[in-house]
């Protein structure tokens, strides 16, 4: 489930307990709409916990060598660019 399922699930909880008036036998909306935003905030805490370490930057394991600077000359017989 990612961050908008939690969302959502958030969402109907909300609506379930805040905007709702429904009476149903052995059913309690509140309860239900209040399970449905908690399971929704600890998925979207698990969710940005997890992203979070998606986006650590592993430095490259072996070092990077660069060629030592050759001198430019320009000496008229290349393109110009001192090749």
């Amino acid at each position: 489930m990612g961050l908008g399922g939690c969302i959502i699930l958030i969402a109907v909880g909300a609506i379930l307990t805040f905007a709702t008036d429904w009476d149903m036998q052995g059913v309690n909306l509140d309860l239900v709409g209040i399970i449905f935003m908690i399971v929704g905030l600890i998925g979207v805490a698990t969710f940005s916990s997890i992203a979070r370490r998606r986006r650590v930057v592993v430095p490259p394991a072996t070092p990077v060598v660069d060629d030592p600077a050759r001198p430019h000359t320009r000496d008229g017989y290349g393109d110009g660019y001192g090749v």
